[in-house]
């Protein structure tokens, strides 16, 4: 999709060289979330003991019943890169739910006939819930996770405007950068309330440290000796640290389009920011605004003649508080503002997400299930209809269309008599 040379990037600026090519924000945030996820190797194990956690239990009926019998809120998921809440449902459920989920695990571990199965639920159970520096990584992912997700959900709408998803992403940022500078000691405090109904130590486990062979021909004031860490610094470190500051890296080098488009379009976006421009910088606006519309001799809009409607547009919007639709519908319903027209117009089809657009393919695995493997292509194709056209289903009057239907059929059966 996104290719420079040969993708459908290229093929639609050839078209039509002053487009814009803006990548899906949700699609986005969804890889910069697989960023984080594989940025250690303590991070990658993390998941790992997430999905372990829930195969024990889905791979068998008579496990998934234990599972159940214990856990009375919300079940273990499957970790998916492609299921965007797949993760904070999976760390969700065992954030909450850890002693109950080790009672079950516990549980498996004496009744199962499975060796192999009793060994690992007894090892899940005894050494990773066990285990003080998980239960601060769940804490920590649980936090960051739901942080991600409130903003994807967001960034989903079919209503949202490239204003309101720069502000989401902004804020995105901000939270990990406080975060990054108090997340650990209050992870620290949540994860102790943890240990405590478990009756675990919260203390991180000692690594044996590893010291360099020195040789002979050394002289040891000359090297200088590594300052160790403890294990509690050593886990700040190397892990909390480096997921925090790789969230930060991998937002701002993903979104980092969006930076342009604040630096083009920004003083469009409200009102209030219009309104609050004077004449020096609002004419330098307007001549950059031009300058990227522009291709070769090609543009949409004059920068001089923009310039003048938008400082008359001013005295219009003093004191009123309004968005990027509203001021359009103001200036077509003034119809005098042509070159402010077109830049609204411009500004609010940059496109934002295609979440909203890709459900209407998952219909398909609803409708053509294995029970309806012979469906003929018509009737797929008016259930696909029916499926993704919901919302004007829902005005139907099935009255009307009964009635249109017994009165076309009543003539084909007169014709044919």
């Amino acid at each position: 999709m996104k290719g420079k040379h040969q993708g459908v990037q290229k093929k639609l600026l050839d078209i039509n060289p002053r487009a814009f090519y803006t990548s899906c924000a949700s699609h986005s945030l969804n890889l910069t979330l697989c960023d984080i996820a594989n940025t250690c190797g303590k991070a990658r194990d993390f998941f790992g003991i997430i999905q372990r956690i829930y195969t024990i239990f889905a791979n068998s009926t008579k496990r998934w019943q234990v599972f159940k019998d214990n856990v009375k809120g919300w079940t273990v998921k499957s970790l998916s890169t492609t299921r965007w809440e797949s993760r904070i449902d999976s760390v969700k459920a065992i954030r909450f739910q850890v002693l109950d989920i080790r009672e079950a695990l516990l549980q498996v571990a004496e009744i199962d006939n499975d060796s192999k199965i009793r060994s690992e639920a007894k090892s899940l159970a005894q050494n990773e819930l066990g285990d003080f520096e998980f239960l601060v990584s769940i804490v920590v992912w649980y936090e960051i996770l739901y942080a991600v997700n409130l903003v994807s959900k967001q960034l989903q709408s079919k209503n949202m405007l490239i204003d309101v998803a720069i502000e989401q992403v902004k804020g995105l940022i901000s939270f990990f950068e406080k975060y990054r500078e108090t997340g650990f000691l209050d992870a620290l405090e949540s994860a102790k309330e943890i240990a405590t109904e478990l009756n675990i130590d919260p203390l991180f486990p000692q690594r044996r440290e590893i010291r360099r062979k020195r040789h002979f021909d050394e002289n040891p004031s000359d090297t200088s000796e590594i300052t160790s860490q403890s294990a509690k610094e050593s886990f700040r470190v190397n892990y909390f640290l480096c997921v925090v500051d790789h969230a930060i890296a991998s937002l701002n080098r993903r979104f980092e389009q969006y930076k342009e488009y604040e630096s083009v379009f920004g003083f469009l976006f409200t009102s209030d920011k219009l309104c609050s421009l004077d004449n020096v910088c609002l004419k330098s606006s307007c001549t950059n605004f031009e300058i990227a519309l522009k291709k070769q001799d090609q543009s949409d809009v004059d920068g001089n003649d923009l310039y003048v409607e938008l400082k008359l547009l001013q005295d219009y919007l003093a004191n009123q508080k309004m968005g990027p639709v509203d001021i359009l519908m103001y200036l077509k319903h003034v119809g005098c503002f042509p070159n402010a027209i077109i830049a609204y117009r411009v500004l609010l089809t940059i496109p934002v997400t295609v979440a909203s657009a890709e459900r209407s393919f998952s219909k398909l695995k609803l409708l053509k299930s294995y029970l309806r493997s012979t469906m003929t292509q018509e009737r797929l194709n008016g259930l696909a209809l029916i499926a993704i056209e919901s919302g004007l289903l829902e005005n139907v009057d099935y009255e009307d269309l009964i009635d249109d239907f017994i009165s076309k059929n009543a003539r084909r059966m007169i014709l044919f008599k």
